[in-house]
């Protein structure tokens, strides 16, 4: 039996012998302070367990404060209260259909988290198109996938980067819904995949002979659901600035045949000595 489960066992047992206070005091968190969703509560109350238990084992100063940081999940997790979602103005008890703090362009609903992009790049339709259309291209222009081997003519299999806590990768298996030459192309992931995922990809050409507008457009759930996107938003790894990113690197490679890079190039210290940038990370 869980922390969680036991607390949940308590507050029946006090509405049954009609606690009064005790249903006041959590009517009014739930009404005003619970602020943590039920999948993320669970989450922290067994990993606040383990955290705590491990502390408390090594009887150190170190070990005091890993079981000090264990308490507070396992607080949070109990109470559904977070300070630090709280100081951020965030929410992730309600339903999946709200969209907190994104733009219009990167909201989360049941379905996940969607992003758009468009991006004007000086190239052909043709060109672009034969280019992403080869999927094994891609590792290359999107920073967070790792590999994409092409099965057959429809199908690919995909290994992506992913945080800690959902395994340090994802990997799924896609096919394509709809392939129009030189204009566009849509996909989406197969059943049993580690992450639900569809995109598409259309190039139009730009007005006045200027090269082609790229818009893409993402739709994905995290295998951590709505705790993966706010842990990679806490980590700088906006999914539409990543987007952003990588559409940049796509504009740099198509033409100018190469993707700048700083790696190997020699700059100052504070010491005063000469690194290059790849051997000083």
């Amino acid at each position: 039996m869980t922390l969680l489960d036991q607390f949940q066992g308590q507050r029946s047992a006090a509405a049954r012998t009609g606690g009064g206070e005790w249903a006041g005091q959590q009517d009014g968190q739930s009404q005003g302070q619970v602020n943590v969703g039920p999948n993320e509560r669970a989450v922290s109350v067994a990993a606040g367990g383990i955290l705590a238990l491990l502390g408390l084992s090594r009887a150190s100063l170190p070990g005091l404060l890993v079981a000090g940081v264990g308490g507070a999940m396992v607080y949070r997790g109990v109470t559904g209260h977070c300070h630090l979602y709280e100081a951020f103005g965030m929410d992730t008890s309600q339903s999946e259909g709200g969209s907190q703090g994104l733009t219009a362009e990167e909201s989360t609903d049941e379905h996940g988290i969607h992003v758009e992009q468009a991006f004007l790049i000086n190239r052909s339709p043709e060109d672009l198109y034969r280019h992403w259309r080869n999927f094994e291209n891609l590792p290359a222009i999107m920073t967070h996938l790792q590999s994409v081997k092409v099965l057959d003519e429809r199908r690919s299999h995909w290994v992506a980067k992913a945080p800690a806590i959902a395994g340090g990768k994802v990997e799924w298996d896609a096919e394509i819904t709809q392939d129009n030459p030189n204009s566009g192309i849509a996909w989406r992931s197969l059943p049993g995949s580690d992450i639900d995922t569809v995109g598409s990809i259309r190039f139009t050409p730009a007005l006045g002979d200027r090269g082609t507008e790229v818009h893409v457009s993402m739709e994905y759930v995290p295998p951590a659901g709505r705790l993966g996107h706010w842990v990679a938003k806490l980590f700088g790894k906006a999914p539409r600035r990543q987007m952003r990113e990588d559409l940049r690197r796509f504009k740099q490679l198509m033409e100018t045949g190469e993707i700048p890079s700083l790696d190997g190039q020699p700059h100052g210290t504070c010491a005063g000595r000469g690194v290059r940038y790849k051997d000083s990370q």
